[in-house]
């Protein structure tokens, strides 16, 4: 709790901590004009390509207890790439099924709270959602099934990332 000390000709006074509710002044429907200029700010910038660090991050799960705040579908996407020969994955129902070089198929069922998308030819995964945590942990708990190793770079990583290679065995 943090109480703000103002000195004063006569002594300091201090103003009490604030109630909840009082921090935004326009009430709910205010905050709720804000947040959605800047969700349609970051929407914007992300059509542009350019990447967005919101500062809204804590503002977003009280702004949804608080006012009901209706955040729109996909705000936060992560990227998997899938390389190798033979790796691919497919959406089948409510799984993912990836072929990774294993004797088996690898299956992984989709939460509800995401969505998972899939570009059979570029061999993109595509995790998109509300919640920024979850977003990420579902793309590291898929990556995680085969991460891409270091001599070929074959596996499952996230989209930009650089493997560094190491060199093989030489000939005798």
């Amino acid at each position: 709790m943090v109480i703000l000390a103002m000195s004063s000709a006569v002594g300091a006074a201090t103003r009490p901590p604030a109630v909840a509710g009082s921090f935004y002044p326009g009430g709910a429907a205010e905050l709720r004009a804000e947040v959605a200029a800047l969700l349609a700010a970051v929407e914007g910038s992300r059509s542009r390509g350019a990447k967005v660090a919101l500062s809204i991050d804590g503002t977003k799960k009280s702004g949804r207890l608080v006012c009901d705040l209706p955040l729109p579908r996909g705000l936060f996407r992560r990227e998997l790439e899938i390389q190798g020969i033979g790796y691919r994955a497919q959406i089948q129902g409510k799984r993912l099924e990836m072929a990774l070089g294993f004797s088996h198929p690898v299956i992984y069922p989709i939460p509800s709270d995401v969505e998972i998308a899939v570009d059979q030819k570029a061999g993109r995964i595509t995790v998109t959602g509300t919640d920024k945590q979850r977003v990420g942990q579902v793309a590291a708990e898929i990556r995680g099934f085969k991460p891409p190793e270091p001599y070929k770079g074959k596996g499952v990583r996230y989209a930009g990332e650089h493997v560094k290679h190491k060199v093989g065995k030489t000939g005798a």
